[in-house]
């Protein structure tokens, strides 16, 4: 190969790697999920903090109504490899899930149906499931999706769960909306 050729692959091949933008989980000091949020927006990087609403109760007896994150100590990033370093100078962010030298990107299709049907739904964080009866939502915006069936008093729900920062969400299905998939965890 010419050096000319070689330096038209190489530049090709770094075009690619700094357009190749993906979901990346970033670690952030408890409580500090919204800050980092608010950061990293000002930094004009694309992010996503789900948040679910609950009621607290205060120990003056007031209740109000919070908006928390749903997957506590993380926020999702959509970044190329050379924003890392943008995104790991915010303060209250930690690391980005994965390896010691390269992240773990996220599906696509997680984070896109995490956007597009969490406020559809009751959802809530809870607690990372290692076994039981796996099955598949049908219908629906998070159609695809699979997860653990349980019961919570007499609804159901299916615990879903993202494998990279090991955090599960828990939503409310009807059992018409979700098949086994015939696996256990």
């Amino acid at each position: 190969m010419h050096a000319a050729e070689q330096k038209s692959v190489q530049e090709t091949d770094g075009a690619t790697a700094k357009d190749c933008v993906q979901w990346l989980a970033l670690y952030t000091a408890p409580r500090h999920e919204k800050r980092v949020a608010e950061h990293l927006s000002f930094r004009q990087v694309e992010f996503f903090l789900p948040l679910y609403r609950t009621v607290r109760k205060w120990r003056n007896g007031t209740r109000p109504e919070l908006e928390l994150p749903l997957f506590p100590g993380y926020v999702f990033v959509h970044i190329n490899r050379f924003q890392r370093g943008r995104v790991l100078e915010v303060p209250g962010a930690l690391a980005l899930v994965g390896s010691r030298h390269e992240p773990s990107p996220l599906l696509d299709m997680e984070i896109e149906s995490l956007r597009n049907g969490i406020h559809l739904r009751r959802v809530e964080p809870h607690p990372y499931l290692v076994v039981g009866e796996r099955v598949r939502i049908t219908t629906g915006p998070l159609v695809g999706w699979q997860g653990v069936l349980v019961r919570k008093k007499n609804n159901m729900r299916v615990v879903l769960t993202l494998d990279q920062i090991m955090r599960s969400i828990a939503i409310e299905v009807d059992a018409t909306e979700v098949e086994p998939t015939g696996t256990h965890s």
